[in-house]
Order: C-alpha cells, then structure tokens, then sequence
C-alpha cells in the first residue's frame, strides 16, 4: 500500500488521526444556515469594521476567545499549533452583527441574516484541520457566510478564493475582509456548485453547505494530490466527506463523521 498515491503522506496521516478525535468525542451535527434571520444587514457593521486594528489593542473578547479554543476546540481533540494560533488570533465577533456579539464566542452557530450563520466553532476548527491548508496553496470556499471561515483559510494557506450565493452576503463578507487586511482573499457572488474554473485547480477545496452529491465541477478543480472536505446528503441523512485526489488523478473518499448542513443552493433557486 506504500507509494499508493505518490502524495505527501502527512495529508493521508492527518485525515485518520482527525477520524479518531471525533469519534471519540461524539457525534458533532450542526445546523447550517438555520437560525435564520431575515433581517436586513447592518450597514453600522460594516464601518465600525474600519477600525478594526485601533479596537484590536483594547480587543474585550480576547479572554472569551482564548477561552473558546481550550474549552471547545482543545479540548475536542484539535491538535494543529498553527490552526490554535489562527483562531486565537481571529476576531470572530466582528463576523456577527452588533447585536448578537455576545454570543460570538459561544458553542453554537449564530445568525448573520438572510437565512445564514457563521458557523459553531469547533465546526470551523474541525472543518480546517481535515483541510489541511498550507502556506503554498489555492484553496477555493464555497459559502462565505460572513466570512470567518475564509479569515482562517487566509492566515493558513496562499490565496483564498471563496464563493456567496447571497449577493448581500457576498458583498459585506468582501468589505469585511478587506478592512481586516485580509488581502489575500478573494470573493466572488455566484453559484458554487460550478466552481471557480478561471483559478483552477485548487490543492484544496472546503464545502459549507451539503450537495445531494459532489458537484462534478469541484472534483474537476482538484488538483492532484488535493483535498476537498465537503458535507454529503439530504437533510438529516449527511455525512461530512473528505475527498483526496492522488498523483494520477484518482480519487479517494472517507466518511468521517454525521453532520447536519442547508443543502447547497443552485443558482436561481
């Protein structure tokens, strides 16, 4: 079985370790999307955002956030140094509206308008160390949400490009990012299920919302030795996918645990 797939072993090693922890720690389903709002957005969010940096040195979410990683995410079995580091050092609540910051930091999704949430924490967390993004590479999100998923992936890979259905969505999660300084990222309002082919291939490709099955549009946008996590299924019957491409273009599929995600919405509907 050695030199099955001629790719970095360090990816293989990584997917069977994650299926442990979260074996060992339950079955983590969570509601994407749901919660909804059908609020408008905030336009207060956005420039209150200007002025991220100044707040940053008087940050009063700091403790909230360091206790957020040891008691949802360590604790969970997330092991990455650097994935800790990142979400230490991410401002999650400016990726909520005003009014809801109070929960930014808690053990659950929270609501951001338009029928959508930022995603649970450890969600977050589990989702990327499965990824695996590193320094050197293109990864592609499909559903930005606020944002907050592509600020993590923007500290640990590249490039990032990532894609809202939601122009609304799509729009405030551009103007966020850009005044964080998150600079290499990329967004883009349009239907994800057909990918992002002007920037393709992508070593690696993350998912937020379930397809009935994957998009064959995302698996043509893998490059060889790339990786895709992505939730599979009809509602309550899914399962979170991690899907590996190997020097010769075959692919790869392991299950790694239940999960409940909105299904992935096609343009125009």
């Amino acid at each position: 079985m050695a030199g099955r797939w001629q790719c970095d072993a360090r990816q293989r090693s990584g997917v069977a370790g994650l299926e442990q922890h979260y074996n060992n720690a339950g079955r983590f389903a969570v509601t994407e999307r749901l919660h909804g709002l059908s609020c408008p957005r905030n336009p207060s969010v956005i420039l209150i955002l200007s002025v991220a940096r100044l707040l940053a040195a008087a940050d009063p979410y700091s403790a909230d956030r360091e206790r957020m990683v040891r008691e949802q995410i360590e604790s969970r079995g997330i092991r990455s140094a650097e994935l800790l580091r990142v979400l230490r050092a991410t401002p999650r609540h400016f990726f909520v509206p005003v009014a809801d910051r109070a929960m930014a930091y808690e053990d659950h999704p929270v609501p951001i308008g338009y029928g959508a949430t930022i995603s649970q924490p450890y969600v977050v967390a589990w989702m990327t160390e499965l990824l695996g993004p590193q320094k050197t590479d293109h990864v592609l999100e499909i559903g930005t949400g606020s944002g907050y998923q592509a600020a993590v992936l923007a500290q640990l890979a590249g490039r990032v490009y990532t894609m809202e259905i939601v122009p609304e969505l799509a729009k405030s999660a551009r103007d966020l990012l850009s005044a964080l300084g998150y600079s290499n990222v990329t967004v883009r309002q349009g239907d994800g299920s057909r990918g992002w082919p002007e920037e393709a291939p992508f070593d690696k490709i993350m998912v937020t919302a379930a397809p009935p099955e994957v998009p064959q549009a995302l698996l043509d946008e893998l490059a060889n030795c790339g990786r895709l996590v992505v939730p599979v299924g009809r509602w309550l019957d899914q399962k979170l996918i991690v899907i590996e491409k190997d020097a010769r273009g075959r692919v790869h599929r392991h299950a790694v645990g239940d999960v409940v995600f909105v299904p992935l919405r096609p343009g125009g509907q």
